[in-house]
């Protein structure tokens, strides 16, 4: 190999170290933003993360069902019933029957649970949900494929956790 030809081989070596580190720090910025972002959550409030989002969003579709709850916060139902037997036993929800069909449970926030999220930091839902709300729509789909390429190229992943709030990681 020339000279020339080494020298072109070594800068684009180069530039893809740089490149992977860039990405890395990018990573990190993410990650230290939702890692601060819930303990001042947590700080703030004496509620974790997800629960704090789930006090939200019954707060602004008060009768709200499980299952909508588990779609808003993109959870399993299960994830959702376990955070609202969390936040019952604190009395900051309640669950009450419909009155046209008593299989249909409504949720509500009581005054405790009401005051918790005035007070609470911003955004409820954390930074990254906050963040994608944000993206047009072509640089969400272009994330969505690059990240999907990244998790496909890691070795270890545990795809279950795709519906575990962040918080909870």
């Amino acid at each position: 190999m020339e000279t020339k030809e080494k020298d072109i081989a070594h800068d684009a070596a180069t530039e893809r170290l740089h490149l992977e580190r860039e990405a890395l720090k990018h990573f990190r910025v993410i990650v230290g933003a939702i890692k601060s972002h819930f303990r001042s959550v947590e700080a703030a409030t004496g509620v974790s993360g997800s629960q704090l989002w789930a006090l939200s969003a019954i707060n602004r579709n008060p009768g709200m069902r499980v299952s909508a709850l588990a779609e808003t916060m993109s959870i399993h139902h299960s994830t959702a019933s376990n955070l609202l037997d969390k936040l019952e036993e604190k009395q900051l929800i309640r669950r009450e029957r419909k009155d046209t069909d008593q299989r249909a449970v409504g949720l509500y926030v009581t005054e405790k649970g009401a005051a918790i999220t005035t007070g609470a930091p911003y955004p409820p839902e954390g930074v990254v949900p906050d963040a994608l709300r944000y993206l047009p729509d072509e640089t969400l789909n272009q994330l969505v494929g690059n990240l999907a390429d990244l998790i496909n190229a890691m070795r270890f992943k545990d795809r279950s956790t795709s519906f575990t709030p962040l918080a909870d990681l």
